[in-house]
């Protein structure tokens, strides 16, 4: 049987800093809420244009986590199990879309896939459904990569070594041992990537565009609506934000038997 946290005594003052700080993040929700036209509320997310952009938000951030997953895993592992020279400097540049402004992601990504950009002749995506997605895939992708790479330097190396002591090749290793053991780190990242891609807006905004059913997403739309409907801005921001919470939840949830599952590995 668990046993719960033994409670600490805490200065006075960092209680109410922290209660400063929970309602500075609370109240701009609730005003929110206060400004919700909660009469008209479902008609504002049903009209065509709210269900193509949520829809289009869904798809799009699913293919991007999948492609999270699908280059994050092998990133990670690489980070915390193969050293090699000038891997600090990688690691920067591998996390560095979650300090760069996404504008500047998105017009890197409109260099290098645009008509005129380097890869343009070959794979010219530029305002294109695909161009979506790779915009949420470039700023989600360290979320993955910085979860999956923290757990397997905490989990350390011991149970790969027996496996491979007792003569299990280093893909067996790494899909019946490694993986397994850091799974629910995994998951939460993944879950978290998927929030990320599908909040993103300034990336999309500037590699993909803005037309409805083809590369406007949930973001985009909320914003065109901000100038033209702001009840219709308010409700879908609404949609968003309860999508949020449900993922923060989950992801910590998800991360908990992970934080467990090392503690008894270590």
């Amino acid at each position: 049987m668990g046993s719960s946290p033994r409670r600490l005594d805490v200065p006075t003052w960092v209680v109410v800093i922290a209660v400063v700080g929970g309602l500075f993040v609370l109240l701009p929700l609730v005003a929110m809420l206060v400004r919700v036209d909660w009469a008209d509320f479902l008609p504002l997310i049903t009209s065509p244009s709210s269900l193509d952009a949520l829809w289009l938000s869904l798809r799009t951030s699913v293919a991007a986590t999948a492609l999270c997953v699908l280059l994050g895993v092998p990133m990670a592992t690489v980070l915390a199990r193969v050293p090699f020279p000038g891997q600090r400097v990688v690691r920067a540049i591998v996390l560095l879309p979650l300090v760069l402004p996404p504008v500047v992601g998105g017009l890197a990504l409109l260099f290098l896939f645009g008509r005129r950009g380097l890869l343009g002749g070959v794979l010219d995506v530029a305002f294109s459904t695909t161009a979506v997605i790779l915009a949420q895939t470039f700023v989600a992708l360290p979320f993955l990569v910085l979860s999956l790479e923290g757990a397997l330097r905490t989990a350390g190396t011991r149970f790969e070594a027996v496996a491979a002591t007792l003569g299990a090749r280093p893909a067996t290793v790494l899909f019946r041992v490694t993986l397994p053991l850091v799974l629910p780190a995994l998951v939460s990242g993944a879950i978290l990537s998927f929030a990320r891609a599908l909040g993103e807006f300034g990336a999309t905004l500037t590699f993909a565009g803005s037309l409805q059913g083809v590369t406007r997403t949930l973001p985009l739309e909320i914003y065109l609506q901000r100038e033209t409907d702001p009840d219709a801005a308010v409700a879908l921001s609404l949609v968003l934000i309860v999508v949020a919470v449900i993922v923060v939840a989950v992801a910590h949830g998800a991360g908990e038997p992970a934080r467990r599952r090392l503690k008894v590995a270590r």
